[in-house]
């Protein structure tokens, strides 16, 4: 068994078995599907997905998962809410430091 996602040999990658490459590929990626990886390491999270039907599987239920959540988490804010909270901030901004539940 390889000691990293990259060297993961192609009968571990395809067999379904969770080793070292596969822990590893799946740490980063929350990163992979944010696209904070560098270009060398993304290719290689790359290179294991398309060898490892789990890993795959994951990506693919973690990328569905994210495209549901940015749908559905589009709702606004009413201006009167966001004016409340920013006035809010502001009072607690200039309360004394001494005295958290000051907030005349």
């Amino acid at each position: 068994m390889g000691d990293h996602y990259g060297e993961q040999s192609a009968t571990e990658a395809g067999s379904g078995a969770h080793g070292s490459g596969c822990r590893e590929a799946l740490d980063v990626l929350y990163h992979y599907l944010d696209g904070e990886l560098d270009e060398e390491r993304r290719a290689v999270i790359h290179y294991h997905l398309e060898r490892c039907s789990p890993c795959l599987e994951a990506f693919d239920f973690e990328a569905e998962l994210k495209l549901v959540v940015a749908q559905r988490c589009r709702e606004s804010v009413p201006e009167s809410l966001r004016d409340r909270v920013a006035a809010a901030i502001a009072q607690a901004s200039v309360a004394p430091s001494g005295d958290p539940t000051n907030r005349a």
